[in-house]
């Protein structure tokens, strides 16, 4: 959260005009992107596997995936009225979304199968490679089906679309496989139960309370950050 914070950050300061950078193209920030949702989904995962160990129910898992589906209605209105040529209608949440659902319906098949996890979060990763290689080759003519808005969020293009923001379910669904796997395997090692079971360090304990309030803290820190910044250039009388 601390490190996607810092890099909304900086966006924040390129799109207002305070810092250029080329966040769609500069591999320094392509890469940061990646590893920040990489990590936020690999956790998503984990978090799931500790759902269903400790009983979650379906009721309550439906509670939170609503409030996930109505923060990416709300990620995409606003985005609309920020960026309309670009905004973002299959983001992060979107995909956490979709690929929640998948994930909750396999997570108690993999719980005894969890070395097959592994193989299939490999082909999620795996299979886009494979699409844009097929459409921008043998199967080109179906490209313009496929990176249409009605199937480009299944993550099988040749091109990505024109967005602030891009997370589809493929190869995205890899990772939070992985991270239910590796969730699993730690929950059925009753040592790393122990640990986890252990009193967290005072130092880490403001990370675990931005844990438990991912969602609002995800919703609310764009717009405290850029009206920080519009607020700070009013002061200083400087107009992005």
């Amino acid at each position: 959260m601390v490190w996607m914070t810092v890099f909304h950050f900086c966006f924040d300061l390129s799109y207002l005009g305070y810092w250029a950078q080329d966040f769609r193209a500069d591999p320094l920030w392509t890469g940061q992107r990646t590893a920040i949702v990489s990590l936020f989904l690999f956790c998503a995962g984990l978090g799931q596997a500790l759902a269903v160990q400790q009983g979650q129910s379906w009721a309550r898992f439906g509670r939170r995936w609503g409030q996930i589906a109505a923060g990416a209605l709300l990620v995409s209105a606003g985005s609309w009225f920020m960026f309309p040529r670009s905004f973002i209608y299959f983001g992060v949440l979107h995909g956490m979304a979709v690929m929640l659902l998948l994930v909750r319906s396999t997570a108690g098949c993999t719980a005894r199968r969890g070395r097959w996890l592994w193989l299939a979060g490999a082909a999620a990763l795996l299979l886009p490679w494979g699409a844009q290689w097929a459409l921008t080759g043998p199967l080109a003519e179906w490209a313009v089906y496929f990176n249409a808005r009605g199937l480009n969020w299944l993550g099988l293009v040749s091109r990505k679309p024109f967005t602030e923001d891009y997370v589809p379910v493929l190869p995205w669904l890899g990772v939070l496989w992985w991270g239910l796997a590796a969730g699993q395997w730690l929950l059925s090692r009753q040592s790393c139960v122990r640990w986890l079971q252990g009193p967290l360090p005072a130092l880490l304990q403001p990370l675990a309370t931005l844990g438990r309030w991912s969602l609002s803290y995800y919703l609310l820190h764009q717009p405290v950050l850029l009206g920080a910044l519009l607020a700070l250039g009013w002061v200083l009388g400087r107009t992005p």
